[in-house]
């Protein structure tokens, strides 16, 4: 176990193509591989002696133990990166229906919004980092979004605009400035970055992307697109007055017709804000 558990991090080391995230990510995933595959009684090995036996072994553990789907293909990818390093790319099927795999369900059972505390964001060491933190959970932003926002030129008074460059599939869009907690951080923002955005001068997007990325993992922090659904929550009580359903709120069935109407409405406005658009995606975040 050890001995393979040291060559895969000497391969991850060896194969650096992606972020420092990532990088860590795929690390720690090969590690718990490795590790499992000892319990299930496969001694001795290294890096290159994978088989399909060892896959499928593993992918049935993983069922077994009731691992969630995306958990499941998550691993799966990272199995099949360490069989293209060791070339061995044929051992693992191109298909997860091969094991038996379900396909991933997009409407969640479980609430994936994230919180993050005062003493959390203290953690963060870097200020613009930080800033960035604070903006994805005032105003529901993507990570790439909060990164190369440019405040100055976001603030529109009454909304925060976001240029097509800075979001995803390129589509412009402004979100409402509701609250003075809202405005208090954009204006500290827009101190911190002057005219510019929260990239400082010596570093690039990638750059900073995986300093956002090594930050959060020193900080103990993950997950932090919850804060967009933590946003969108937030949003469904404010335009409704009542809990989405995975916060714990009524589901579509108990509502009244006119409370359904209003339930519709506020999505498609919450949809809108997050930069979606449709408005089925709004499961996603609600339920």
């Amino acid at each position: 176990m050890r001995r393979l558990n040291y060559q895969l991090k000497q391969l991850c080391k060896s194969n650096r193509d992606g972020s420092y995230g990532t990088q860590v990510q795929r690390e720690r995933v090969l590690t718990l591989i490795a590790n499992q595959l000892h319990d299930l009684g496969f001694r001795q090995m290294h890096a290159r002696s994978l088989r399909p036996k060892h896959v499928e072994a593993l992918v049935k553990h993983w069922m077994v133990s009731a691992i969630a789907v995306g958990t499941i293909k998550n691993r799966m990818a990272a199995l099949r990166w360490w069989a293209a390093k060791a070339n061995k790319k044929n051992v693992i099927a191109r298909s997860n229906d091969h094991y038996g795999i379900p396909r991933r369900q997009y409407v969640n059972s479980a609430n994936r919004a994230t919180t993050l505390a005062s003493e959390q964001l203290n953690r963060i060491t870097d200020p613009y980092v930080r800033m960035s933190l604070e903006l994805q959970r005032a105003f529901g932003l993507r990570r790439e979004e909060a990164i190369k926002i440019r405040p100055h030129l976001a603030d529109k008074g009454d909304s925060l605009w976001l240029k097509s460059s800075w979001t995803k599939g390129g589509r412009a869009r402004e979100v409402p400035i509701r609250t003075a907690n809202q405005r208090a951080i954009l204006d500290k923002a827009k101190a911190l970055a002057g005219k510019g955005s929260l990239i400082p001068g010596d570093r690039n997007y990638k750059q900073q992307k995986n300093r956002y990325e090594g930050q959060c993992i020193r900080a103990g922090l993950s997950r932090m697109h919850g804060l967009r659904h933590a946003y969108a929550q937030r949003r469904l009580e404010e335009l409704t007055g009542f809990l989405a359903p995975l916060a714990g709120g009524p589901d579509r069935a108990a509502l009244s017709a006119d409370e359904r109407a209003l339930d519709k409405k506020a999505r498609a406005v919450i949809s809108a804000e997050l930069g979606h658009n449709r408005t089925a995606i709004t499961r996603v975040y609600l339920g």
